[in-house]
């Protein structure tokens, strides 16, 4: 198994930056292998999707994100970032790393991103 934690987050205010850092520990052959991403759960909302990368640093985003986020990997730092720019009200949520390997997901504890003037 892989253990994963979440660092970074904070208060900023609207059209503000954060670099959300996860750290990768455990068996890291999962994750230097496994697709990596980024959730995030706004107040009383569903947990939502927000990046992926690959082991060969192919991304993806969602929509609401794209333009605005960037997520990269360092595999031989164990590290996963999410660099958020322009931030938004609605940005404000718990933030998750998340890996996928062969049908198992693995999770961090999250860290909270709060966007207000």
């Amino acid at each position: 198994q892989v253990q994963l934690a979440e660092s970074g987050g904070g208060l900023v205010q609207p059209g503000g930056s954060l670099r959300l850092s996860c750290a990768a520990s455990g068996n890291i052959f999962i994750f230097r292998s496994a697709a990596v991403g980024w959730y995030r759960q706004p107040p009383g909302k569903e947990r939502e999707l927000v990046a992926t990368i690959t082991s060969d640093s192919r991304t993806n985003y969602a929509d609401s994100v794209k333009g605005r986020f960037t997520i990269s990997r360092d595999n031989a730092k164990n590290m996963l970032y999410l660099q958020m720019n322009s931030l938004k009200l609605e940005d404000t949520a718990n933030y998750y790393c998340n890996v996928k390997f062969y049908g198992t997901d693995y999770w961090g504890k999250g860290t909270l991103v709060t966007v207000s003037s």
